[in-house]
């Protein structure tokens, strides 16, 4: 009920009066309302809301000169930064769409990008504004670090560019493990609402101080270092790079919640003895939580892992277990206010209560669309319901536990196998790092599960490696699980966003075969 009446008095503030917030207006009114107070702190740098929001307009003014209008599109290519910050509500204040890219993105895929969306504006850091200038030189212009720099020396004041609720707002290309990017449309009204939804259930406080660690090109991080903390008035941490010196340095800043993706709590566990005196929640998404990752981070740190779940075209939250219970570690909690859930068969039927089935959700944080893909729009969405693609169940506590990818699932002789399963009962081996786990097709049109295991420290001794994890295989799964190869590598390939790159790794496999 607290949960509700949260959600319900945010609601009420920001998305039910006549005139509503937009976008635009989030730093806007931010600095207005807490101009003194702590927006973002960066390498020990702090700024705060008023200093960002005349910074920000800065841009913004720059940018109506240069005859930028509502519906143009800004691409930024940055890496975490408080000029990130800069560029993205500079972008929108004058009405424009973003579009945060992917750093680590293939120049295939950032190709394909800037062709699709035909940006009018890019926005790039040093370090990355070669990878861009030889792919396109269509745009109107390029503002450089440099140019950007100069423009944020200067502070303005500029009132946002009205925007309606259900305009495109942003515009975030997919990771691509399934082919070519693809361009998620999120409206204004998409951000606020998923933004409120999360606040309400992590009892978010203007006190809050939230460790970006993560890319902040992640939706993820977007809604939750961007959007809610906007709304809050909360202070973002924001760490340049996820390496040892950049963690430390903002974990001194003293967070109250930090999120993460499995490796980086991983890595946690690695540097150990790191002071988490003051965060009230360690939230993980982006990928299974690996049940060795939480028993370690529990047994160092003593605190629990939450695990969240979302996708980019859920701008991104669905749920959260912030429960202090113990469960299984693929469990996501309740959907968030005003999500409903399906668990649907091959067929499209309902089988929430019997079985596992394809998850299905509804709400007003579902995104406009596909960018230029009328066809993938409508496989996905059908009906206000979106086909997440992923295989789940509930559990007795009316909990949802993720069970894998649909397109990972491996059928033998009829049979379902999850991957997942395998794969965490595999990274249960102290020499294991990560764990992919693929169906490889048999001449008789069956499939079987080949394991890959990034475990650099036995590269040259596989087979000794091989058998051990078979033997582990046979303590913990039926026969038909157990996986029939063990490739043993230093590290497999990862996207940007943290997960094991599933893509590459059938690839691999299709030349060894």
């Amino acid at each position: 009920m607290e949960e509700l009446s949260h959600f319900t008095k945010l609601y009420n503030e920001f998305l039910a009066p006549k005139e509503p917030l937009y976008a635009g207006q989030m730093l806007w009114r931010a600095a207005r309302k807490w101009p003194e107070r702590i927006a973002l702190i960066c390498n020990n740098e702090e700024i705060t809301f008023n200093q960002l929001y005349q910074q920000a307009s800065a841009v913004s003014y720059f940018l109506q000169q240069q005859k930028v209008v509502p519906g143009d599109k800004v691409m930024i290519l940055y890496e975490n930064s408080l000029d990130f910050y800069r560029a993205y509500h500079g972008a929108w204040q004058v009405g424009a769409v973003v579009i945060p890219i992917n750093t680590f993105m293939h120049e295939k895929e950032l190709e394909h990008v800037i062709n699709d969306s035909q940006p009018a504006v890019l926005i790039v850091s040093e370090k990355l504004s070669s990878k861009v200038l030889q792919l396109y030189k269509n745009a109107r212009f390029i503002i450089t670090q440099e140019e950007l720099n100069a423009l944020c020396a200067n502070p303005q004041q500029f009132i946002p560019v009205p925007l309606q609720q259900h305009e495109l707002s942003v515009l975030l290309y997919t990771s691509g493990t399934t082919g070519l990017p693809k361009g998620v449309m999120l409206s204004s009204y998409n951000c606020i609402y998923n933004s409120i939804q999360g606040i309400a259930k992590f009892t978010s406080q203007k006190d809050d101080r939230i460790l970006c660690a993560l890319p902040l090109f992640h939706s993820f991080m977007q809604n939750a270092c961007i959007w809610s903390t906007c709304l809050l008035g909360a202070a973002v941490i924001v760490v340049p790079k996820i390496d040892r010196k950049a963690l430390l340095v903002g974990i001194a800043c003293k967070p109250t919640v930090v999120l993460g993706i499995p490796q980086l709590f991983g890595l946690f566990c690695l540097l150990k003895k790191l002071n988490f005196s003051k965060v009230r929640f360690f939230i993980c998404g982006g990928d299974a939580l690996p049940d060795k990752i939480r028993k370690f981070f529990e047994l160092i740190y003593g605190r629990k892992i939450c695990n969240g779940y979302g996708l980019s075209e859920t701008s991104p939250f669905v749920s959260v277990d912030l429960d202090d219970t113990r469960s299984e570690t693929n469990t996501i909690g309740k959907p968030l206010i005003g999500i409903s859930v399906q668990l649907r068969d091959e067929t499209g039927k309902d089988i929430s209560k019997t079985a596992i089935g394809t998850l299905w959700v509804k709400g007003d944080n579902t995104m406009l669309g596909y960018y230029n893909a009328l066809q993938a729009t409508e496989k996905i969405l059908q009906d206000g319901w979106l086909n997440t693609g992923d295989l789940a169940r509930i559990n007795s506590q009316g909990k949802l536990v993720i069970c894998g990818r649909e397109k990972d699932l491996i059928i033998h002789n009829g049979i379902k196998i999850y991957p997942q399963e395998i794969e965490n009962c595999l990274m249960q081996h102290q020499a294991v790092q990560a764990v992919g786990v693929i169906g490889q097709a048999t001449d008789d049109d069956n499939e079987i599960p080949v394991a890959y295991i990034a475990a650099p420290d036995y590269v040259e001794k596989r087979d000794e490696l091989a058998q051990e994890l078979l033997h582990l295989s046979k303590q913990h799964l039926a026969a038909y699980k157990i996986p029939r190869a063990f490739i043993i590598m230093r590290e497999l390939p990862m996207t940007a966003t943290g997960k094991i790159n599933k893509k590459e790794l059938r690839a691999l496999n299709a030349q060894k075969s």
